[in-house]
């Protein structure tokens, strides 16, 4: 699979993050997330592809960060991979989904340049008292076609609870440390920690070995990953909560 012209979309986060690979040169953009990111990701994605010289069509393939993150952010960025797919040409091109976490970490790698082997626990805010977490060895050259190693899965926790779950972790990434402090106890004094946050370029550093390892999909398969399945009740589930709220209070007043 060639993968020489690439485009990367990250809004998992509240930054908008955007990068075209042409033949080993990227061109960036970094800008405000969240509705605004919605509105302006198609007019960036196009300037980038202009400064880079190329079309959609020339695209070998599209990767967007699939989460844990904002769930409007992760759903913007795979509808907008989805359609550029679909369009580029008669029967599309691959969709890289890649876990935002493992690019969390990938950004910590480069950013502190650090070599392998190194296992890197990627913490980021997931709001509500929570963090989303999980942990990668790195064994391989940056930038290989292998696959960082998966020590824990996407997870949620408790911000008291990171250093626990990740006590063999050699660096910590992300931007937990910011948002809890104090209140994820040992964690933040035990080992270096980067407040490197995902990417678009560490997407990019990862799609080769994302591809190898069989992770680009048609665009119809590729899904947000949200880790968190349910925060918000439909207006049915509301009610029927009532209901049950008001028949467990009514028994309990004639007992």
């Amino acid at each position: 699979m060639k993968l020489d012209n690439l485009l990367a979309i990250d809004s998992s986060t509240d930054r908008l993050s955007l990068a075209v690979q042409r033949a080993g040169r990227v061109y960036a953009f970094d800008g405000e997330g969240g509705a605004a990111a919605s509105a302006t990701m198609l007019a960036r994605i196009a300037e980038l592809l202009a400064q880079a010289d190329l079309t959609v069509g020339d695209l070998d393939a599209v990767a967007f960060g699939q989460g844990p993150g904002a769930f409007t952010g992760l759903r913007a960025a795979c509808a907008v991979a989805q359609g550029l797919a679909v369009s580029a040409r008669v029967g599309g091109m691959p969709v890289v989904p890649i876990n935002t976490l493992m690019a969390c970490a990938q950004a910590a790698r480069t950013a502190t340049n650090a070599q392998a082997p190194l296992l890197i626990a990627a913490c980021m805010d997931a709001r509500m008292n929570e963090v989303y977490t999980a942990a990668y060895q790195f064994n391989a050259p940056d930038g290989s076609d292998t696959l960082p190693t998966e020590i824990m899965a996407p997870a949620l926790c408790k911000p008291d609870q990171v250093w626990s779950v990740h006590a063999q972790a050699t660096t910590f990434a992300g931007n937990a440390l910011a948002v809890y402090g104090d209140a994820l106890g040992a964690a933040p004094t035990a080992v270096p920690w980067c407040a490197a946050m995902p990417t678009a370029t560490a997407l990019l550093a990862l799609v080769p070995a994302v591809c190898a390892a069989g992770g680009a999909v048609p665009a119809a398969l590729a899904r947000p990953l949200y880790v968190r399945d349910k925060v918000a009740q439909t207006t049915a589930e509301r009610m029927a909560l009532k209901a049950l709220q008001a028949a467990q209070a009514s028994q309990a007043s004639d007992q």
